[in-house]
């Protein structure tokens, strides 16, 4: 499948609003971690936010490839980049994002690998079973 810019847009949004909701509930409650804390929802909305963003530098990097065609396992390394970006504006350069105070590096690692291990699996599979023609429209489900 060649994702197509409103295609990435609608479907980080979708898993994220699905499967990165269900992963962060218990994140947020408390059963994860000793105090319960709505930072994680935070932290998911900035990964949506920036990943809408990021989206554009995918898909205009995706038109040097010789297929157009992007890769799961690029999916999966933009996660892996978009979580060191998101470290480097929260700990690094101490931005004041609202709604994120006081990260534990260890327990967002955890949250963080977590959401976006089961949005990649997720695109990889519930996907195509849920949206058939998903693949064929360029990642757009509407």
């Amino acid at each position: 499948m060649t994702p197509t810019l409103f295609g990435r847009w609608q479907t980080r949004l979708l898993l994220l609003a699905t499967v990165g909701v269900l992963v962060t509930l218990p994140f947020a409650l408390g059963i994860t971690s000793p105090h319960s804390s709505s930072v994680y929802f935070s932290v998911l909305g900035y990964i949506a936010i920036f990943g809408l963003f990021w989206d554009i530098l995918y898909n205009y990097w995706q038109k040097f490839r010789w297929d157009r065609d992007w890769p799961g396992i690029f999916q999966l390394l933009a996660g892996i980049w978009e979580a060191i970006f998101l470290i480097i504006v929260i700990k690094l350069l101490q931005l004041p994002l609202p709604g994120i105070q006081n990260l534990d590096v260890n327990l967002f690692i955890r949250h963080y690998s977590l959401v976006w291990l089961g949005v990649y699996l997720a695109s990889q599979s519930m996907m195509r079973i849920i949206f058939p023609r998903w693949r064929f429209r360029g990642g757009q489900w509407l």
